[in-house]
């Protein structure tokens, strides 16, 4: 049965409601019903949520494929249980979990294999179902990890994605200690995190960036070199010049059309290219001959499994990874369209975080 506390809860929260999308877009924060969890779920207080790019844009109108009609946006969720529905058996009220980004059904041949954030019969959080940019949010408990109280929320919030697909991108690429490794869009939320992630393995991290101002808090986080592209640089050649012609073993690239095909060039034989992200959505021209008599690897990299989540948690509660929070933002229009803003300009080094 649903828990009692469900019944002293509000009937209604606030949630953030897309009007119209552009850039700027047109937000308003309305009054939504605060959601009854159905047999598996569990309803969440959300504590914190992070602004991904893809939030990004979806609001700008760049994103559509897929979207639900007024979705509630935010897959980057940290919460507390506070009711549950018929059949729960993994959490009870009180318990801070973090979400996978799909709501997985946990038991497909897919999520049985641990490729969860494909689930055959799951939506996507705040993509194909209501996400975090409100107060409650109701979640199946197979989606659900649960957090350790010595990581706060905003930081919490952050473990699967960014971080947890950081993880799954170089697990993809087989970085391995001493090797030398690209990550392009370094100061972003995922790339900041893939450099944390890939220094404290034991390789080297060349950092990509468009904002120099970023440069100290790259080399903090453990990159060895930091590339500045603003000024249009040839990418390729100072990769080759810092590796004595050799090339980088692996380049996980978050950024897409913008800097190839200098991402393959950066590559030397038998390298591999993790690619996360797509700024642009325009075409990228790849020279076939070249992935072939470079027995170059292309994998593309979507999102996080519950193993590679439970990972991220383990080294957060032992201090080997802490989730670059760039800025907690309220969940109101002003708090929100300065995130967009944020976002817009390149500005923050991580994640921005909105708390409601």
């Amino acid at each position: 049965m649903i828990s009692m506390t469900l019944s002293s809860l509000p009937d209604t929260m606030s949630a953030l409601t897309l009007v119209q999308a552009g850039n700027p877009p047109t937000l308003a924060i309305a009054e939504r019903k605060v959601p009854t969890p159905e047999p598996g779920e569990v309803l969440l207080r959300v504590d914190a949520c992070g602004f991904c790019h893809h939030d990004y844009l979806v609001l700008t109108g760049t994103l559509r494929r897929g979207v639900a009609p007024g979705v509630i946006l935010g897959h980057e969720i940290a919460g507390t249980v506070v009711a549950s529905g018929d059949g729960v058996t993994a959490f009870g009220e009180g318990d801070r979990v973090v979400s996978l980004l799909t709501a997985a059904c946990g038991e497909c041949a897919r999520c049985r294999i641990g490729r969860e954030h494909r689930c055959r019969h799951g939506a996507g959080i705040g993509h194909g179902r209501d996400g975090g940019f409100a107060e409650y949010v109701a979640l199946p408990e197979t989606a659900l990890v649960a957090a350790p109280d010595s990581v706060p929320p905003e930081r919490a919030a952050l473990l699967a994605c960014p971080a947890g697909v950081a993880l799954s991108a170089l697990d993809s690429a087989e970085v391995a200690a001493g090797e030398t490794v690209v990550v392009t869009g370094a100061g972003g939320g995922l790339g900041s995190h893939a450099v944390q992630l890939a220094a404290a393995g034991g390789v080297q991290v060349i950092a990509v960036t468009s904002s120099p101002g970023k440069a100290a808090g790259l080399e903090k986080l453990g990159a060895s070199i930091v590339i500045d592209v603003a000024d249009g640089p040839d990418l390729a050649e100072i990769v080759l010049a810092v590796t004595d012609d050799a090339g980088a073993d692996a380049v996980i690239d978050t950024v897409g059309p913008p800097l190839w095909p200098d991402v393959l060039q950066c590559l030397g034989q038998y390298g591999r290219l993790a690619l996360l992200g797509d700024v642009t959505g325009e075409p990228a021209t790849v020279r076939l001959a070249e992935v072939i008599f470079r027995d170059l690897r292309l994998t593309g990299v979507s999102g996080v499994s519950r193993r590679t989540l439970e990972r991220c948690v383990e080294m957060a509660a032992a201090g080997q990874l802490e989730p670059v929070v760039a800025e907690a933002l309220p969940l109101t229009e002003q708090g929100v369209r300065e995130a967009v803003r944020m976002v817009r300009e390149r500005e923050p080094l991580g994640r921005v975080v909105l708390v409601p």
